[in-house]
């Protein structure tokens, strides 16, 4: 009898002892490395997904590895409820360095997910309001929590068979230019849901992603974000900023919101590559909005692990310095001259668009089919793309921000053959 290989033996594995409810790929990693990952039987993928927009410093950043290898000597949980420690500390300093936010003083709360923070700034914007509703927008990923699952836009996979959702979760219009959605419309969508949905008296907060992710990596028009802040302080409704996939870096800005001239949201929640690999995420705003709940009300077991804080104090050092942060946007040029360059002969191709390097082209057809065929060809041909939207045909490209140019020249090869042998 033949041997079984690495590869079927642990996808067997995986088929025999883990949930079938988490969707897997073929892909059985063994190493991975900058631009790069090597599956168990040696095959290296260039890799543009980055775990879903948690390797925006690329695979095994030498600062994050060694950060991590020195506090691992020191110790690996503390939990800050416990006993204080510097890691945790050091990462709300440079989180308020950094923030986004309106107000002189800034402190942030650690958590483990991009979920778990979005439900803190819910938490804390009903704390300080008194108010109960939230208002989401459509094409919103929030995360997969009962509430953030009913925050999110998309039915399936996410909320399909798990209902009853959260209460008090209203969603209003969000700027969609390639399906005709203005920002005019947006904003009187808003205005309309006030009238027949939800008293804006009894909201607390709405929650925008600037670059919305999962829902097709839209970016907010220029002139939206300020008019729905102006929207917010006419009615004293807290302006979250939902920037776990767009921030850290990843549209040329250490958050996606800067973009935006003179808009500083109340509360930034960020997320994924802030850890570096490692799970991290965290909620940050002005004093007297984070003091506004009582010692106790905030916290968890693990929320700012001392390793994470580790990898993260590397990673904000790295994004916040200006040569990284213009050669993110450099990068981004290039992938967006890329790409108009392929929508110009692929008429398939409907739309080039996002911020920076966090960019993605959505495909005429509405079927997934053709979106998921591209993804499968690129895999054939060792490269690692993910799609999202809505209707699932939008292709999304999450190259590390340190790609080399040769590495970022052979995915756009991929790219386009993958593109020609679904043709």
């Amino acid at each position: 009898m033949t041997e079984m290989s690495d590869h079927d033996r642990i996808l067997a594995d995986r088929a025999r002892y883990v949930s079938g409810g988490i969707a897997t790929p073929r892909l059985v990693v063994a190493q991975a490395e900058g631009a790069r990952v090597t599956d168990v039987d040696g095959r290296t993928y260039l890799d543009f997904a980055g775990g879903i927009g948690c390797q925006n410093t690329g695979h095994r950043f030498a600062p994050v590895v060694d950060a991590i290898k020195a506090q691992a000597d020191a110790y690996l949980h503390q939990c800050f409820m416990v006993g204080v420690y510097e890691p945790y500390v050091e990462v709300c300093r440079r989180l308020a360095e950094l923030s986004p936010c309106t107000g002189e003083e800034q402190k942030s709360l650690l958590v483990n997910s991009g979920a778990e923070a979005n439900e803190n700034a819910v938490k804390i914007a009903r704390a300080v309001t008194g108010r109960p509703a939230v208002v989401v927008f459509d094409n919103a990923f929030h995360g997969r929590t009962l509430l953030t699952m009913t925050m999110t836009a998309k039915v399936k996979p996410y909320k399909a068979g798990f209902g009853p959702f959260a209460p008090e979760v209203y969603r209003a219009p969000a700027p969609y230019p390639y399906r005709g959605v203005s920002s005019d419309d947006a904003i009187a969508g808003l205005k309309r849901l006030f009238k027949a949905e939800v008293d804006p008296a009894t909201v607390a907060c709405v929650v925008l992603e600037p670059v919305q992710g999962e829902g097709g990596f839209l970016e907010m028009p220029s002139d939206y974000p300020a008019r729905l802040l102006d929207v917010c302080r006419e009615h004293g409704i807290l302006f979250v900023d939902d920037e776990v996939q767009s921030g850290v870096g990843r549209t040329g800005q250490v958050w996606a919101i800067e973009h935006y001239q003179g808009v500083e949201p109340d509360l930034l929640v960020s997320g994924k590559s802030i850890g570096g690999g490692l799970p991290l995420a965290a909620v940050t705003g002005p004093a007297e909005l984070m003091d506004a709940v009582g010692p106790g009300g905030l916290g968890g077991t693990f929320g700012g692990n001392p390793l994470s804080c580790a990898a993260a104090v590397a990673v904000l050092d790295a994004v916040a310095d200006p040569g990284f942060l213009a050669e993110a946007r450099a990068l981004g040029e290039t992938m967006r001259a890329r790409l108009h360059e392929l929508a110009s002969s692929r008429p398939e191709i409907g739309d080039v668009r996002g911020l920076g390097p966090m960019l993605a082209v959505e495909l005429v057809d509405r079927s997934a089919d053709r979106a998921k065929a591209i993804v499968d060809a690129a895999f054939e041909r060792g490269m690692l793309l993910l799609s999202c939207g809505i209707d699932g045909n939008v292709i999304r490209l999450l190259a590390p921000l340190t790609i080399s140019a040769e590495e970022l020249d052979e995915g756009f090869r991929v790219v386009e053959d993958a593109f020609d042998a679904t043709a």
